[in-house]
C-alpha cells in the first residue's frame, strides 16, 4: 500500500475512503499528522504507517490522547506546517478543550481536523453529531458522500485553511471511512523541504485569548466564517440534481448515496441539492432550491442541524412551501443506509414511496451476533478469576476497551460506563457512604495514560477507598494494536510515583493467584491497585503466524466430559461448542492452544497435547 501511495505519477485505484484520504494528505503536502486511534479512523493510520519512514512525507504521531494530539496539530501550524489530526466522533469531547479556540487563531500553516463521525454507534458509546461542535466554534465542515469526495474535499479543506487561515473540519462517518470506490488520484508535485519554524505570536497572534483579546479574535473568526459561506469557489461541490419537479430533497454524506439508490427503484422525478459544505449553510444554493419546489425534504442523518437552519431561512425569506425534516424519533436514530432513507421517504412521500419494498423485508432478519473476546484473551481469563473473588453485592465499575465486552453474559463486569477513564472518578463516587458494597473499577493500559490518570490522582489524595484493576495487555487492542506510552513508561513505575503503597501484579492466566490477589485488595482501608496482565493473544498469535509459522495444538475434550459446560457458559471461550447431544468439543479453527481454560474444568477434562503445529 504505501508504494501505491507514494506513486509520483497520476493514477487510479480501487481504495477505502481512509486510504483516498492519506493520499490526498501526499499530494496537499501535509506537513505533520498527528491522532489517537479510534473507529471507523485507524486504517488512516495504517496506511500512513504502510509507508516507509525515510519515504514519508510528513511526521506522524499517536498521542496520549485527542486533546494533545489536537494540540500538538495546532502548535505546528501556528509554526507555519500544514498540519492535520484524525479521531473518532467521541474523540472531540476529550479535544473540545482545545479545538474550540482553534477559530480564534491565526492558523498560518493550515489545519485540517478530520473526524469519524459514527451514525450508528457500530462502535462508540453513543451516535455523537459533530456539526454541532463545528457551530459552537465557528469552524467549516466538509462532508464527502464516498472515497472519491473524501479525497478531493481534504484537499479543498487545505486551501480553504491555508488561504483563510483557520481550522476546517472534514467530517467523515463510518460507511464513508470504510466503503471502497476507483478514485482519480492527481500526482505527486515536489515540493521544497521547509521545516523553518515560522512561529511570531507578535505579526500572527495574539495566541492568547484573554479578556482583552477575546472578542477581536471571535469578531475575526465570525467575520472569516462569513467570507467562506461567500466563496464562489466552494460552491462547484453543491451539486443540483433537476428534471424538474415540484418535490425536491437537501441532503449531503451517505444519505445522498442511500437517496440515489432508492430513486433508481422508482419512475417519481425528485430533484436534490447535495451540499458539499455543511457549515457554514451556503445561503443563495439552498434558498434558490427552496423558491423553485413546493414540497423540501431535508435528509440528514442524526441531528437536525440542516433542518433548524434551511427553515429558519425559509422564514426570514418569506418562502412558502413545507419543509419536512424528521417526523418521528426514530428519524433521529441510526446510519442512513438504504432501508432507512427508503423509510424516511415513505413518512414524507407515502403515496410515492409507499410500495417500494427493499430486499431485506421479504427476508426474514438474521439472528443477533453479540461481540465477544478473541480466544485466548486475558480479560476473559481475568474476569473469570475475578468473578470468583466478588461478592454479589459488590460495584464493579467499567471503562472503555476490549474489557468493556465483560459486562456481556457471563461475566457481568460492569455496571456503569460514561467515557474513557471515568471508572476510577465514577468508582470514587459510587464508594462514598459505603458500608457493605465495596467498588471495584477496570482501566486499561492504553487508557491508564489517555485519561485514566486524574481519576487515580484524586483517588490517591483522597484516598478514596476503591480497587482498581489495571487491564494491561501492551498494546491499544480495540483499535488495531497501535502503541501507547505504556510501552516506554510502566504503568506501576507512575502508580507507584503518586506514592500508592498497595500495588500487586498478577499474570491473567494464573487465576487462583488473580483470585486471591483481588480479595486481597478489597480488604485494604484505602486505594489499592491489582495489575493483570497478559499480552493481546490476537496481536501475540498473529505475530507467531507471520514469523513463526507456528502455534500450540488446539486442545481436546476427553471422554472424561461430564457436559458441566463450565467451558461454555462460565468461561465462555468461543472455542468452545455444543454437540446437539450436549457434548463438547474444541472447535480447531478458533482454539489457539493457550490453554487459559485448563483450570476451568472441573473434572479435567481438557487435554492438552505438546508441541506446535504449522499453521
Amino acid at each position: 500500500m504505501g508504494a501505491m501511495l507514494m506513486k509520483p505519477e497520476a493514477f487510479s485505484e480501487i481504495v477505502m475512503g481512509n486510504t483516498a484520504l492519506v493520499r490526498a494528505m501526499v499530494e496537499a503536502g501535509t506537513r505533520v499528522v498527528t491522532s489517537y486511534p479510534g473507529s471507523p479512523t485507524p486504517e488512516i493510520a495504517t496506511a500512513i504507517e504502510s509507508i516507509p519512514h525515510d519515504r514519508r512525507p510528513f511526521y506522524f504521531e499517536f498521542s496520549a490522547n485527542e486533546k494533545v494530539a489536537t494540540e500538538l496539530a495546532f502548535g505546528a501550524s501556528v509554526n507555519g506546517h500544514l498540519s492535520t489530526v484524525f479521531f473518532k466522533s467521541v474523540g472531540l469531547n476529550v479535544a473540545a478543550d482545545s479545538f474550540v479556540q482553534l477559530s480564534l487563531m491565526e492558523l498560518i500553516g493550515g489545519m485540517v481536523i478530520v473526524l469519524g463521525d459514527d451514525p450508528g454507534a457500530n462502535s462508540s458509546q453513543n451516535e455523537q453529531d459533530n456539526r454541532h461542535y463545528a457551530r459552537l466554534s465557528y469552524t467549516p465542515v466538509f462532508e464527502p458522500a464516498d472515497p472519491a469526495e473524501v479525497y478531493e474535499f481534504y484537499k479543498e479543506a487545505v486551501r480553504l485553511s491555508k488561504k483563510m487561515r483557520m481550522p476546517v473540519v472534514l467530517r467523515l462517518t463510518t460507511h464513508v471511512c470504510h466503503a471502497q470506490q476507483k478514485v482519480e488520484f492527481g500526482r505527486i508535485i515536489p515540493r521544497e523541504s521547509d521545516t523553518k519554524p515560522q512561529f511570531d505570536s507578535k505579526a500572527n497572534g495574539p495566541y492568547i485569548p484573554i479578556a482583552s483579546a477575546v472578542f477581536p479574535m471571535k469578531r475575526r473568526a465570525l467575520e472569516k466564517l462569513e467570507q467562506v459561506r461567500g466563496l464562489e469557489e466552494h460552491q462547484r461541490w453543491n451539486t443540483l440534481t433537476q428534471h424538474p419537479s415540484a418535490m425536491g430533497v437537501i441532503t449531503a454524506g451517505l444519505p445522498w448515496l442511500s437517496l440515489k439508490e432508492i430513486l433508481q427503484q422508482t419512475p417519481a422525478e425528485i430533484d436534490i441539492l447535495k451540499l458539499g459544505m455543511v457549515h457554514p449553510l451556503p445561503i443563495e444554493p439552498v434558498l434558490s432550491f427552496l423558491r423553485s419546489h413546493s414540497d423540501v425534504k431535508v435528509l440528514e442523518e442524526l441531528d437536525d442541524v440542516l433542518e433548524q437552519q434551511i427553515k429558519a431561512l425559509a422564514y426570514e425569506h418569506q418562502i412558502r412551501g413545507r419543509i419536512y425534516g424528521k417526523r418521528d424519533l426514530e428519524s433521529w436514530i441510526g446510519e442512513y443506509t438504504p432501508d432507512k432513507v427508503r423509510q424516511e421517504l415513505r413518512k414524507t412521500w407515502p403515496e410515492v414511496f409507499g410500495s417500494i419494498q427493499s430486499p431485506q423485508e421479504s427476508h426474514p432478519p438474521l439472528p443477533p451476533r453479540p461481540p465477544q473476546m478473541c480466544p485466548g484473551c486475558g480479560h476473559r481469563s481475568a474476569f473469570y478469576a475475578i468473578r470468583q473473588a466478588l461478592r454479589p453485592s459488590d460495584i464493579t465499575v467499567a471503562d472503555i476497551g476490549c474489557h468493556t465486552l465483560g459486562f456481556l453474559e457471563p461475566y457481568e463486569m460492569g455496571q456503569a460506563l460514561l467515557s474513557m477513564g471515568h471508572s476510577m472518578g465514577t468508582a470514587a463516587g459510587l464508594s462514598l457512604f459505603q458500608k457493605e458494597r465495596r467498588v471495584v473499577g477496570f482501566l486499561g493500559d492504553s487508557t491508564f495514560f489517555h485519561a485514566g490518570l486524574p481519576g487515580i490522582i484524586n483517588a490517591v489524595y483522597h484516598n478514596h477507598k476503591i480497587t482498581l484493576i489495571l487491564m494491561e495487555n501492551g498494546t491499544t487492542a480495540m483499535t488495531g494494536h497501535q502503541d501507547h506510552p505504556g510501552n516506554r513508561i510502566p504503568p506501576r513505575r507512575v502508580l507507584e510515583a503518586l506514592g500508592i503503597q498497595w500495588i500487586r501484579e498478577v499474570d491473567t492466566y494464573r487465576q487462583e493467584e488473580l483470585k486471591n490477589t483481588v480479595q486481597e485488595a478489597l480488604e485494604q482501608d484505602g486505594f489499592s491497585v491489582v495489575i493483570a496482565r497478559h499480552p493481546c493473544m490476537l496481536k501475540f498469535t498473529r505475530f507467531q503466524r507471520k514469523k513463526a509459522k507456528r502455534l500450540p495444538k488446539p486442545v481436546r475434550v476427553s471422554e472424561g466430559c461430564k457436559k458441566l459446560h463450565n467451558c461454555v457458559k462460565v468461561f465462555a471461550c468461543p472455542s468452545y461448542q455444543l454437540e446437539a447431544d450436549g457434548h463438547v468439543f474444541a472447535h480447531p479453527e478458533l482454539c489457539i492452544g493457550d490453554r487459559s481454560c485448563l483450570p476451568t474444568c472441573s473434572v479435567q477434562a481438557i487435554a492438552a497435547d505438546e508441541g506446535q503445529e504449522e499453521v
